[in-house]
């Protein structure tokens, strides 16, 4: 068992009550309501911007032109096309995607950067693919399941997001999955455990950001008062 599979192994139990989340389900079932959309958008505007900011400092610590170009491809495919399944959600919700930019982090998103600016800044190459791993591969898996159990058509509402995540063919996760192991071969067991509790950690964030778009979550004592954004309801 290579190292990734092992780490998957590990993080099965979160992989699961991710994909049987409400607000997974709610995109299975089209019954998201818009305020939810507009939460996740908000936050997950936020958070490509960090994971950008985090594969510059992936770059800045390669040794290696290929890496320089896996990370470099990454930050492009954030800016220009993972864009789109935001705009799916947003056409659902009825607001406009640039008024959703700008906004502050709840608290699940909030601590989840932190997890992965920590580790980047202290870590290496090996701890940075652990801690960035989760996310490209939990949103691979969602796409795949959701395509395969629920057959959208493109009547469904949220058939955009799924063909997006579900039909990716050369897909990121796979080539850090392989990058990931080849560190661990050559690395110490104090090194791999590490990176394993990067990745796990990373995991149990995965499906606390699912959790924050669906319930809402802010911080609970307000200092400011933020500008809102009117939806229209589902």
């Amino acid at each position: 068992m290579s190292f990734s599979q092992e780490i998957r192994k590990a993080a099965d139990p979160v992989f699961e009550a991710i994909y049987h989340h409400p607000f997974v389900q709610g995109i299975a079932e089209g019954t998201l309501k818009s305020e939810q959309l507009v939460h996740y958008v908000k936050q997950d505007f936020e958070y490509l911007n960090a994971f950008m900011r985090i594969y510059g400092t992936a770059i800045a610590k390669c040794q290696h032109r290929d890496d320089m170009a896996m990370f470099n491809e990454q930050i492009g495919f954030v800016l220009h096309s993972e864009i789109h399944p935001h705009h799916n959600f947003c056409q659902v919700a009825g607001v406009p995607y640039e008024q959703l930019q700008g906004y502050l982090l709840a608290p699940s998103a909030h601590n989840y950067i932190r997890h992965m600016l920590t580790a980047a800044q202290e870590g290496d190459l090996g701890d940075i693919l652990a801690v960035l791993l989760p996310c490209p591969w939990t949103y691979l898996e969602i796409g795949k399941r959701l395509l395969g159990e629920v057959k959208p058509d493109a009547s469904h509402p949220f058939y955009e997001w799924i063909d997006f995540y579900g039909n990716r063919t050369d897909t990121i996760t796979e080539r850090f999955c392989q990058r990931l192991d080849e560190i661990a071969e050559r690395t110490t067991p104090e090194h791999r455990e590490r990176m394993k509790r990067h990745f796990i950690l990373s995991c149990q964030y995965e499906y606390m950001f699912w959790d924050m778009a669906y319930t809402l979550e802010d911080w609970p004592v307000p200092i400011q008062e933020q500008t809102t954004v009117e939806v229209s309801r589902v």
